[in-house]
């Protein structure tokens, strides 16, 4: 049996999506991420507003895949550099739904991430020795993530 520890949330601030159609391997999209917190019990802080995005692709069996990457800023101004990797599909109502930026109990859909950690912090080195994975759910404002230490 696999056990976690949480290790933070994550806030996600997503104003605006590129469509930028359909393309050989799927729908395409790239949304730009603003901006965000992160808060858990030993480390916490803000996503920086620049460079971050998310590179959405929608493949054929409506599975959206994510190819995401951040900039954190601990409260104690260390950085962080965060990606992940992710999937999320539902049911066809389910999902129309949540692209209607409507509430949606985030049990009724898949959305799961792997976050990969790097820093040159010495007091967050531990970052780079771990393994994680995420739950995430989708608000209107953004994606909201809750990051695991596989332990």
């Amino acid at each position: 049996m696999i056990q976690t520890r949480h290790i933070f949330q994550i806030v996600l601030t997503v104003p605006n999506i590129v469509d930028l159609g359909q393309t050989p391997v799927g729908g395409r999209k790239i949304a730009n991420v603003t901006g965000g917190t992160f808060e858990g019990d030993r480390i916490r802080g803000t996503v920086k507003a620049a460079p971050g995005g998310d590179w959405l692709l929608m493949r054929p069996d409506d599975v959206l895949t994510l190819d995401v990457r951040l900039i954190l800023e601990t409260d104690d101004n260390q950085l962080i550099y965060m990606s992940y990797r992710g999937l999320r599909h539902g049911p066809k109502d389910v999902m129309a739904r949540l692209n209607k930026g409507e509430k949606v109990d985030p049990a009724e859909y898949y959305f799961r991430t792997t976050p990969v950690l790097e820093t040159g912090s010495d007091k967050y080195s531990w970052l780079n020795k771990i393994i994680c994975v995420a739950t995430g759910r989708r608000e209107a404002a953004g994606p909201i993530y809750d990051v695991y230490e596989v332990l």
